[in-house]
Parts: C-alpha cells; structure tokens; sequence
C-alpha cells in the first residue's frame, strides 16, 4: 500500500445486458481464476430463475435482497495498552455493499444443493425475504457491535 498517493476509485462499467453496476459487482465477487464469461452466464442464468419465480424484476429483486444483507456497523479489532478491543464503527455505503454482496455469495458457496446457479437463486430469494444465511450473518455483526457498544470512546 503506497504511503505517498491515495488510491484512485476505479468506476466499473455497468453489465451489457441488465445494464446495472450491481450485477457488474457481483459478477467479479463471483468469479474464480480469471472466468468472468463463466461467471456473468451463471449470475444470468440465477437472475432470469428469479424473475420467472417471483414475475418481478430480477434486477430490483436482488437490489433488495442486497439492501437487507447491508451492515450499518461492524467491529474492527483495536490494540490499546496491550489489550485488544472490539471496537463497533459505522460502515460506508461502498463497504456496507461490498460486504452484502461477499456475504450473499459466501452463503451461496456453502448451501447444499445441485449447483450454483439454484444455491444463487434461492439465496438471493431469502435474502430479499429477510431470512438466510447472509441476513443471519448481518444479525451477528449487529449484535457483535450492540455488544461492544462499551468500547466506542476507542474509535479511530
């Protein structure tokens, strides 16, 4: 990490075909060595699922399911006199984003089932419904957070 320069923020173009960044984000979230053309057939494939499941758009089904899965606080560890805290702090919309989207993915990898593409489906479905595995690792992070509220005054 340079010590000199601040990173510049790459904007990613939006998908070809849904024209959204959100789909461009979870794409390269889902891509494994460098496949993305395997990655964006797999994301389309979940997301036409969706909107023959629920007769919505897909598109605003998974800009839910991505709103719900968001943190508004996560705990950083702290090193203080040489104890280690758990310190909450608040979580920027870029962050908050990333870390629904590598949650809602996470949980896809882990679900039993046939194969991505359905895990995806189903995964993201919960998710705009408020239940799975990534909105229950949202309630952890919150409560970890609620639990270490003490700890606050060591924000940096």
């Amino acid at each position: 990490m340079s010590r000199r320069h601040i990173a510049k923020k790459r904007v990613l173009s939006p998908d070809p075909i849904y024209n959204s960044r959100l789909v461009h984000m979870m794409t390269n979230r889902l891509m494994k060595s460098g496949k993305k053309g395997l990655a964006f057939r797999l994301i389309y494939e979940a997301l036409k699922n969706v909107g023959q499941t629920t007769q919505q758009d897909p598109i605003k089904i998974m800009e839910q399911a991505v709103r719900n899965a968001t943190p508004f606080v996560e705990v950083k560890s702290r090193r203080i006199g040489g104890s280690t805290f758990q310190v909450p702090l608040e979580v920027g919309t870029e962050r908050g984003t990333t870390l629904a989207i590598s949650w809602l993915l996470s949980s896809c990898r882990n679900r039993s089932g046939k194969d991505t593409v359905t895990n995806l489906t189903n995964e993201i479905l919960d998710a705009s419904k408020n239940m799975g595995n990534a909105i229950r690792k949202r309630d952890e992070v919150h409560k970890m957070a609620e639990a270490n509220k003490a700890f606050a005054k060591y924000r940096f």
